[in-house]
């Protein structure tokens, strides 16, 4: 037997290698770049996530240890994940990138190596510690850390010689006696167990006499299998799988959970009996106490879906069971809502943050990423919890691994949240942690950094070590394009531009995966990459995308820019208003300046006087703007409504036109509407308003102005800067950058000051469009 262990160990080190040099083979038509050595350990067969508590938190023992024998799918975000509702919002004003928070899954299977630390682990991070909670959860979970081995190999070796001896004659009884005290085996020994071919049979035979089998036995017998670790695609487990389906009406609801806890300790995913439980939960709720909800919770989560009848049962008795969760309970609730992707109103996960505020100190780690997913996929602001994080964050740092800090970032990153102590705290750790990393990590983190500006001269060696890891982990790009990509537009967000990368992604194979894959649609990332290749460097020997993907991905956005943004009733208006002001449609386009930016902007020229100068070529350039603009009649009312004063007394119409005493105007709040306090009438802003002559000759002896002035009318959203301040998000950053390097002047419609005109009347948007197109201040922008 030893002689046969030996031959198949060989042979498999000989396909094992035989298999590394063809993926180095494939890797080297990729990138010449790749290190072939640091990156092969990356690549697994199985799109799945070996959970690792070292991944939140840094122990002082070796960090390849696993808390736990489970395999778990990456969460989804959320990246960016998205409910509907807030989805919809963030893409008024813009066609949105692709989001983040992919359901598709980075293989780890890295060796984290024995880096000591000197910081003690708070928590274990294991996401099964809540049912160490209380006793009531034993009846339905089983902890594999309290598996006996009590049986040695001698003895197996007997049972298995039973099991021949009994052949036919072999009830469900013994069969599930055999297969208990076969999994009383040590753990190196399973393997000699597992290949015996009587132990083959035994697994035949109880398959034979299924229908025969109780319940206590069905669930005996897959608790043994947990225990013998049979590999989750074993073919006798579809057909247990198919029984435990049928019998799902004879079983109580502890049977229930405890069978679905023991497919999730197998790694195996059954959707067929989980759509069972639900539908028999759905009929018996009520009889589901706190420790049953929050192992349906946990069996939803892992499962990554909740049938919809069963969403407002749970929030209503997670609500009455709030106040009594523990610590542990409230992390592996925050990460069951998040993986599930359940949608609790505004109002329940509010009192859930509220809840795990109360207890933050007791949080692990692992418990405070869990909260802040949590955040990221419900977009809830929760001031208090963001504000605790700005004290947490720096103190719990040091010890946490680089998918805690991942997470921190990537969250405030969705929540558009800009908090300098938590950034600054994240970035400075990041270069001791960040080489046991993802690509997966270091590109979500640069989106993350990059959305927030934070810029490279704030900590300096936060850009250079995640950009490393991009250049080490170059193989995973083969099956995870996405990263390279997210990667690569947080680097250009902060002006960052490493060619080489750039190369990869441009280069004609990279393309032509991204571009061929059913599964992702990356067009319009490679199309942001490309025409910023073309603005910022402009000089560099970076492939680019052909013409015909040029075009493609452009008649895509505009189509769905006709459809949807071009539409909101913010850009309708000032459309009008600007053609209203400037005498007509051909003095005003709406359209994309730079498509592969994926948003519109209202496109406006003037000459070196401040004389509109069609944009469209098709109109007839002899036509004269004073004699075309619209203009506004100057009342009394009107001038006493614009000034905030009194009305102003009839004058004789000789003395009509002379300028109209205004009063000094100060600003009550820095975002408050300029119309709400009052406007300065100036010599342009009357002309405006009352079709008079030319203006102020200085204006024509401007020899400084080109002879023609490009400007672009953005209408923006809250959604484009970072929480509560005026700072753009990178995307818009970049954007407002290459609008300049185009030669355009940006002229923003700050939506605090635009959204409440909308309400006013259509003489005051005519004086404020003015203001923002010919006043000085509009100048400077």
């Amino acid at each position: 037997m030893s002689a046969t262990v030996l031959f198949h160990h060989f042979a498999k080190r000989r396909l094992y290698v035989h298999v590394q040099r063809i993926s180095i083979f494939r890797a080297q038509h990729l990138s010449s770049n790749v290190e072939n050595g640091e990156q092969k350990r990356e690549e697994e067969t199985e799109r799945t996530l070996v959970y690792k508590p070292s991944a939140y938190y840094q122990t002082p023992t070796a960090r390849n240890t696993t808390a736990g024998c489970l395999e778990t799918k990456e969460e989804s975000s959320s990246s960016l994940s998205l409910n509907t509702t807030f989805h919809q919002q963030r893409n008024l004003y813009r066609i949105s990138s692709r989001q983040l928070s992919s359901t598709k899954n980075m293989p780890s299977s890295m060796d984290y190596g024995n880096a000591e630390s000197n910081q003690e682990p708070r928590v274990t991070g294991d996401p099964r510690a809540f049912q160490r909670c209380r006793p009531e959860y034993q009846n339905m979970t089983y902890d594999v850390s309290q598996r006996s081995s009590t049986l040695d190999l001698n003895e197996a070796l007997l049972v298995l010689e039973k099991v021949t001896e009994l052949k036919s004659n072999m009830g469900p009884s013994d069969a599930t006696s055999f297969l208990c005290k076969l999994s009383q085996i040590p753990h190196e020994q399973i393997a000699v167990v597992r290949k015996d071919a009587r132990f083959n049979a035994l697994l035949q035979h109880s398959a034979e006499i299924l229908h025969n089998f109780t319940p206590a036995e069905l669930l005996d017998t897959l608790r043994s299998f947990v225990d013998l670790g049979l590999p989750k695609f074993h073919s006798i487990l579809g057909l247990y799988e198919t029984e435990f389906c049928r019998r799902v009406s004879e079983m109580e609801i502890h049977q229930l959970l405890l069978a679905a806890d023991l497919w999730r300790c197998l790694g195996r995913f059954v959707p067929r009996y989980l759509e069972k439980l639900f539908d028999k939960v759905s009929q018996n709720f009520n009889q589901l106490g706190l420790p049953e909800l929050l192992q349906l919770m946990y069996v939803i989560g892992e499962g990554r879906r909740c049938p919809d009848a069963l969403v407002q049962p749970i929030e209503s008795l997670l609500m009455r069971y709030l106040n009594q969760l523990k610590p542990e309970e409230l992390e592996a609730v925050s990460l069951a809502l998040f993986k599930s992707q359940i949608s609790l109103s505004e109002r329940a996960a509010r009192r859930l943050v509220d809840r795990a505020l109360a207890v933050v100190d007791d949080l692990s780690d692992f418990g405070i990423a869990n909260v802040m997913k949590l955040m990221r996929f419900s977009y809830l602001d929760h001031l208090p919890w963001l504000e605790a994080m700005g004290s947490e964050v720096p103190r719990r740092a040091p010890r946490m691994e680089v998918q805690g800090l991942m997470h921190v970032v990537l969250s405030c990153s969705a929540l558009h949240y800009r908090d300098h102590r938590i950034l600054l705290a994240v970035a400075e750790e990041l270069p001791n942690v960040v080489d046991r990393g993802r690509s997966k990590d270091a590109a979500k983190m640069l989106w993350a950094f990059g959305t927030l500006g934070v810029l490279p001269n704030q900590s300096p060696k936060l850009y250079p070590c995640l950009t490393a890891i991009l250049r080490e982990r170059q193989l995973e790009f083969q099956r995870f394009p996405e990263h390279l990509l997210t990667g690569l537009l947080g680097l250009a967000f902060v002006g960052l531009f490493p060619e080489d990368l750039l190369s990869l992604a441009l280069s004609e194979e990279f393309v032509n995966k991204t571009c061929n894959s059913k599964t992702l649609e990356l067009k319009k990332d490679l199309f942001t990459l490309d025409g910023t290749v073309g603005l910022e460097l402009p000089g560099s020997k970076i492939p680019r995308l052909s013409h015909a993907i040029r075009e493609e991905v452009t008649e895509q956005l505009w189509d769905f820019a006709q459809s949807d943004i071009c539409r909101k009733p913010e850009i309708l208006e000032a459309e009008v208003v600007l053609q209203k002001l400037l005498g007509g449609e051909m003095f005003v386009r709406k359209h994309m300046i730079l498509p592969h930016l994926r948003s519109i902007d209202l496109e406006v020229h003037l000459d070196q006087n401040d004389q509109p100068v069609p944009v469209s070529s098709e109109t007839p350039a002899s036509q004269n703007w004073e004699q075309t603009l619209s203009g506004v009649t100057i009342t009394d009312d009107l001038l006493a409504q614009l000034t905030n004063s009194q009305k102003i007394p009839v004058q004789p119409s000789n003395k009509f036109l002379q300028k109209p005493v205004v009063h000094a105007v100060e600003p009550v709040h820095v975002r408050e509407s300029i119309f709400s306090v009052g406007v300065d009438l100036t010599d342009d802003l009357l002309m405006a308003l009352t079709k008079s002559g030319k203006r102020l000759s200085s204006h024509s002896g401007d020899s400084s102005k080109p002879s023609i002035q490009r400007l672009a009318v953005q209408v923006t959203n809250r959604n484009q800067y970072c929480y509560r301040t005026e700072q753009l998000l990178g995307f818009h950053a970049l954007k407002r950058r290459q609008l300049l390097l185009s030669g355009y002047r940006v002229v923003e419609l700050p939506h605090w000051e635009w959204f409440p005109l909308l309400r006013r009347s259509h003489a005051e948007k005519l004086a404020y469009m003015h203001c923002k197109i010919f006043s000085d201040t509009g100048s400077k922008k």
